[in-house]
């Protein structure tokens, strides 16, 4: 069973729900696929690649916390489950995020640290803090915690102290960090920012997921350069809490899908059963299959 982890559909503008990111709309005419990526074409490309069942995960080119196509396709889709995204610091936040997790297949909720709070996912500006501000939004982690959602993180590696003080605050929820937290594949793991994530291997309800590498990476496929930072998560994080996920078709100006689900089978030091966990088992465990 392989399970993409990270990926992204979304449905055409209309008056409901319209284009309102500017960037992204911009974004989407460099991918490899047709402007208005629907779950249909996910699904698609998911069999021509042989993955089983997949993560939609909000894609915010309508407003931000508009889920209407997230959450359609997971109704939609049985092979299809969905994290959606919701303001913290609303005042129906956690009526927001209770009204989401109930839907079939909605599995949890993302926060993108890594953007300001007022462009969210329009733009990413590491410096900012308001993560640590959320902490406080005790309605918001109280539906969390009592609707199992699981928490998708996109921090950069000068964040993630503030992802730590979060898990700290909240040790009874389980946590996904995404996309290697936009490493620098020049700076050794051990020896940057990134080893940070040391001291969130620590929490048993921390996982890590090697997603966007093709972003990360400054070769081609299969990355070579990212490979030690896989290798050092594994070893920090064990196979059991190392996700995979592609983030397609986000990296289809850069890789086709098939390129995103065989480049772990070119990292050394990992056997087949770490991909069968990496590709698949560890996110079952995480959401508790």
């Amino acid at each position: 069973m392989v399970i993409d982890s990270h990926t992204h559909a979304w449905g055409p503008p209309s008056r409901a729900h319209p284009w309102v990111n500017g960037p992204l709309v911009d974004l989407v005419d460099t991918f490899a696929v047709e402007t208005i990526y629907t779950a249909e074409r996910l699904l698609a490309d998911m069999d021509d690649a042989g993955v089983d069942e997949a993560v939609v995960v909000g894609y915010p080119i309508c407003e931000w916390t508009d889920n209407w196509y997230t959450t359609r396709a997971v109704a939609e889709h049985d092979r299809l489950s969905g994290i959606v995204m919701v303001d913290p610091f609303a005042d129906n936040a956690g009526t927001h995020l209770r009204e989401c997790m109930a839907i079939d297949g909605v599995v949890g909720v993302r926060l993108g640290a890594i953007c300001p709070s007022d462009r969210m996912w329009e733009t990413f500006d590491p410096t900012v803090g308001w993560l640590t501000d959320a902490i406080g939004e005790t309605a918001f982690w109280r539906a969390a915690r009592e609707t199992g959602a699981l928490v998708q993180v996109l921090a950069d590696v000068t964040q993630l102290d503030r992802v730590v003080s979060l898990v700290d605050a909240y040790p009874d929820l389980t946590y996904l960090v995404d996309h290697f937290s936009h490493a620098d594949p020049d700076e050794p793991p051990e020896e940057s920012a990134f080893s940070t994530y040391r001291d969130l291997a620590a929490y048993e309800n921390v996982y890590a997921k090697l997603s966007e590498v093709q972003h990360r990476s400054k070769e081609d496929y299969p990355y070579i350069d990212m490979h030690d930072h896989v290798r050092w998560l594994l070893g920090e994080f064990g196979r059991e809490r190392l996700v995979w996920g592609a983030d397609y078709p986000n990296v289809s100006d850069m890789a086709t899908y098939e390129e995103c689900v065989t480049w772990l089978e070119r990292v050394d030091g990992l056997s087949a059963g770490d991909r069968r966990w990496l590709r698949g088992r560890s996110f079952e465990r995480a959401v508790g299959n």
